[in-house]
């Protein structure tokens, strides 16, 4: 399991929104900065319309099938995964075998104050996995702050869309960042799944899975922890178009009682399915 997950412009746009922000303990894992922190980029409104695309191999010839299979876009997956390692985030990223040494996104990485203390890479039948342990540069430790995280979290993507450009038609991101935006839109409704579970006499395992957007790794902890809901640990996961999170949360010490599971999922579905605010509401 595992968040606990910049574009050309999101350097300067989060360093700013980092320094000037005044930081605010909201749960006993986790930061939030500010009270303009819950999305990353809120100027860009995101289409909830749903057209499904069902790509069909061509029957022509088995030449033309196999071509065809080799040029179909890999789903890009960037994972980051705040349970396997007690002393470092540790971040996965796969696209199909495309990728190579990621010397950029680890240069990336280490200009966002982080430190990649081990790098490994392996092949399953899904592709390579270059896999990633970092640690805040200032304190050695873990990264535990969710504007951070998600920094992290766009950093890769946006390597990944500017390395490969041709994964910009997979991804959320690259409606507003690639040079070919995705051929399909996800409808936020129908994509958003939400499951609370008991996980050990003193925490709930919380699965959230949505539609992908900037921000959202931070928007998802400010929810859980604005009805006073403690956010452990947990996984953040973006599969293409979606994005996939675990978290272990409490509340007192103590798993999540129905009554507070209906809240929390609840919460949840409101915010995620309604995002933006129209500034003419107010």
């Amino acid at each position: 399991m595992a968040v606990a997950m910049a574009f050309c412009s999101l350097g300067a746009h989060l360093s700013n929104a980092i320094l000037k922000a005044s930081e605010t303990r909201v749960s006993s894992g986790f930061f939030i900065r500010g009270a303009k922190c819950v999305s990353i980029f809120h100027q860009r409104k995101w289409p909830s319309s749903a057209t499904t695309i069902t790509p069909r191999a061509s029957t022509s010839t088995v030449e033309d099938a196999s071509q065809s299979e080799s040029d179909a876009v890999p789903t890009p997956v960037v994972i980051i995964d705040q349970d396997s390692d007690p002393d470092a985030t540790v971040v996965e990223i796969t696209f199909g075998d495309r990728l190579g040494a990621l010397l950029d996104t680890m240069n990336a990485l280490k200009n966002l104050g982080l430190n990649v203390v081990k790098a490994n890479v392996f092949l399953d039948s899904s592709g390579k996995h270059n896999k990633f342990a970092i640690t805040r540069a200032d304190t050695g430790r873990k990264v535990d702050d969710p504007e951070l995280l998600e920094a992290i979290r766009l950093t890769i993507i946006n390597n990944l869309i500017e390395y490969h450009p041709e994964s910009s038609t997979q991804l959320a991101m690259g409606a507003a960042f690639g040079i070919v935006p995705p051929k399909q839109q996800v409808d936020v409704d129908i994509a958003t799944r939400i499951r609370i579970n008991d996980d050990g006499p003193n925490r709930s395992l919380l699965s959230v899975e949505t539609a992908d957007r900037p921000g959202l790794l931070v928007d998802l902890v400010k929810i859980i922890t604005d009805i006073n809901v403690a956010v452990q640990s947990g996984e953040f996961d973006t599969e293409g178009l979606l994005a996939k999170a675990k978290f272990h949360v409490s509340y007192r010490d103590e798993p999540i009682s129905k009554p507070l599971q209906l809240v929390l999922a609840n919460s949840l579905r409101y915010f995620l399915r309604r995002p933006f605010t129209e500034e003419a509401s107010f």
